[in-house]
C-alpha cells in the first residue's frame, strides 16, 4: 500500500505496451521470496519475472499477478488486487485476492467453499446469485475494444440491451462481484494466466460457472493472451455462451 498513490512511483512500458510500476515488481519478488521459502519445490509463474518450474515431486506452481489492474494503480484508483493461484497440473485448485484499497480479500477452493472479508479471520462465506433469466440480470465486461479486436463485438452489445443492466467493472474486481452475487455474467476475451487463475477456484467453489468462449473449462489457454472467460451464476452459462461463444477450430 506504501506505493499507492506515491508521488515516486516509477512506471515504464513493457514490450506489449503496457504500463508495470516499481510496485508490481517489489510486490511479486515477496511473494516468489515467500513462497520460495515456504513450499521449496514448487513452480513458480508471475507476470513480471516469468517461469521457474517445479523441482518437487508434485506437479505444482503458484500463479502470480502482482498488482491486477496496474492501470487503475498507477492512476490512484482504488481497484486493484494481488492475485495468487495454486495450479496442480494445469488446474486452479486455490486462489487467494486481495484488494487492500478496498479493504477486502476473497478466497476459495473447490470442495472447501468461496469466502470473503477484509481478512481471513473475519471471512464469511459468499455464493452466486440464482438469477435465471437474462433480463434480471446484471452483465459485467472488460473492455469493447478488446471484443471488437476479437471480432465479437455485435453480440456483446445485444447482450447489454437484453440485460437487466451493464457495467464494466473490468480485472479481478467483475469475477469477485460475480462470486458474491452481487452481478451475474462476466466476459472478457483476451487474459493471461495470471489474470484468471486465482479467479477460478473462488468463483467456483462460490457456485460459478467460467469457461472459454469455445465452452471448454477455463482457464484452458497458454501462458499469455490466448485465454478468454465467460463467467456466469450458472443458470445463465448456456444463453450467454450462445451468444458469445465461438466454435471450436475442427
Amino acid at each position: 500500500m506504501s506505493r499507492f498513490r506515491a508521488m515516486d512511483l516509477r512506471v515504464t512500458a513493457k514490450p506489449d505496451l503496457t504500463p508495470v510500476s516499481d510496485a508490481d515488481t517489489s510486490v511479486e519478488r515477496e511473494i516468489r521470496a515467500l513462497l520460495t521459502a515456504h513450499r521449496p519445490g514448487d513452480g513458480l509463474l508471475g507476470e513480471e519475472y516469468g517461469e521457474q518450474p517445479p523441482t518437487g515431486p508434485h506437479d505444482r506452481r503458484w500463479v502470480i499477478d502482482p498488482i491486477d489492474g496496474t492501470k487503475n494503480f498507477v492512476r490512484g484508483v482504488p481497484v486493484w488486487a494481488t492475485l495468487i493461484a495454486l495450479l496442480e497440473g494445469d488446474r486452479p485448485v486455490a486462489g487467494l485476492v486481495s484488494a487492500p484499497a478496498l479493504g477486502r480479500r476473497w478466497w476459495g477452493a473447490p470442495g472447501l467453499g468461496a469466502y470473503a472479508g477484509p481478512d481471513a479471520a473475519s471471512g464469511e462465506p459468499i455464493q452466486v446469485s440464482g438469477v435465471r433469466d437474462l433480463a434480471d440480470a446484471s452483465f459485467c465486461y472488460s473492455s469493447l475494444s478488446g471484443w471488437e479486436a476479437a471480432g465479437r463485438l455485435d453480440p456483446v452489445l445485444q447482450l447489454m440491451r437484453d440485460t437487466w443492466r451493464s457495467r464494466a467493472y473490468g480485472d479481478f474486481y467483475g469475477y469477485m462481484l460475480l462470486a458474491e452475487g452481487a452481478l451475474d455474467v462476466m466476459v472478457e476475451p483476451e487474459l493471461s494466466l495470471w489474470d484468471i487463475a486465482a479467479l477460478v477456484p473462488i468463483v467456483t467453489a462460490a457456485g460459478g460457472t467460467i469457461t472459454t468462449l469455445e465452452g471448454t473449462p477455463a482457464p484452458g489457454g497458454t501462458v499469455s493472451g490466448e485465454i478468454s472467460a465467460i463467467a456466469t451464476n450458472g443458470p445463465l452459462h448456456a444463453d450467454v455462451l450462445s451468444r458469445l461463444g465461438r466454435p471450436t477450430a475442427r
